[in-house]
């Protein structure tokens, strides 16, 4: 063995030691810190376990003194326009809302001057459909969904809008008021006309195609029928192959075809269609636990802040009078 290959080899050893050594002193320190920590929160249980209580006490006091509303959704069809179109077009009244225009909201919803469902919150969501098997899975109320994925995948036949509103009472109004602020648009009406109108030549047509095939059906019929015949008394001979059935075929598919438009024309004639209307909630949605998800932890942060300043406060004052 040559001495440039026993040097390679001292210096692997030396670099794994030291990397053992290293290795070594990181779960050292986090061994420590761990155990610092346990120690810490063990000997302050007491105060951590008070930042907690008064926690919840405090989010059901912001539960007693806050005013009640109420969350609930409804999911629909956009007919005339794609789900983008609509969906826009109902997150500009959340807009209105943000800036605290419930006047204007409220005329968009054609309520009355009397009527005021105390609409807080209108939205309108995605439905995701995951493995794109046209299975309705959540709704993209976060609106994090990929629009290039094409596994998980936005449904284009229904949306989601969701409300919070706080007279528990006022979701027939709002549901009208939906179907009235989409109706009311000029543009979207106009092409849901467009739309109907061409369902009607379509059927038109359609029903002429099937008349002219059933018409060539019977005369391919009689045609095959006295192919067959014997002549003076002689055998029965096919001089082609025949290809009755594929007009069958046709006929049918014509038929299906028709009776999909029929079902659209007749299902889905509004600009809008409702697929499900609100559930009307149990509870109101600003609850005890509404509020604890954020001020409970912030108690906690707190305490924990307040018990780690005391703790070194000594080291606190050192740094003030330095600098």
């Amino acid at each position: 063995m040559s001495k440039t290959d026993t040097s390679d080899e001292i210096d692997l050893l030396d670099l794994f030691k030291r990397m053992g050594r290293t290795i070594s002193k990181w779960l050292d320190s986090a061994g420590r810190a761990f155990t610092a920590t346990l120690v810490f929160l063990i000997r302050n249980i007491f105060l951590l376990a008070l930042s907690v209580a008064l926690g919840i006490g405090l989010s059901y006091l912001m539960k007693w003194v806050s005013k009640p509303f109420y969350v609930s959704e409804i999911t629909l069809r956009s007919n005339a326009v794609p789900n983008s179109e609509m969906i826009e077009h109902f997150n500009k009244l959340n807009k209105l809302l943000e800036e605290k225009d419930f006047t204007q909201v409220n005329n968009a919803l054609s309520f009355t001057a009397g009527e005021d469902p105390g609409l807080i919150d209108l939205e309108a969501f995605w439905v995701i459909d995951r493995n794109n098997d046209s299975i309705p899975d959540l709704v993209d109320y976060h609106k994090r969904q990929n629009v290039y994925d094409t596994i998980d995948v936005r449904m284009q036949d229904r949306f989601v809008v969701r409300v919070r509103f706080r007279d528990k009472n006022a979701l027939p109004g709002i549901r009208n008021g939906i179907f009235t602020y989409a109706d009311n648009n000029r543009v979207f009406q106009e092409k849901n006309a467009v739309r109907l109108r061409q369902y009607d030549e379509m059927l038109v047509r359609l029903n002429y195609d099937i008349r002219q095939l059933d018409s060539l059906q019977k005369v391919k019929y009689f045609e095959e029928t006295r192919n067959r015949i014997p002549e003076n008394g002689g055998q029965m001979i096919f001089l082609q192959e025949q290809r009755t059935q594929l007009v069958y075929d046709n006929i049918h598919s014509l038929f299906r075809e028709k009776q999909t438009i029929e079902m659209e024309k007749s299902l889905y004639s509004g600009v809008l269609t409702l697929i499900s209307d609100f559930y009307t909630p149990g509870k109101r949605f600003n609850g005890g636990f509404y509020y604890g998800i954020y001020i409970i932890p912030a108690a906690l942060t707190l305490m924990l802040a307040y018990l780690i300043m005391i703790r070194n406060r000594k080291k606190i004052r050192e740094v003030f009078r330095k600098y």
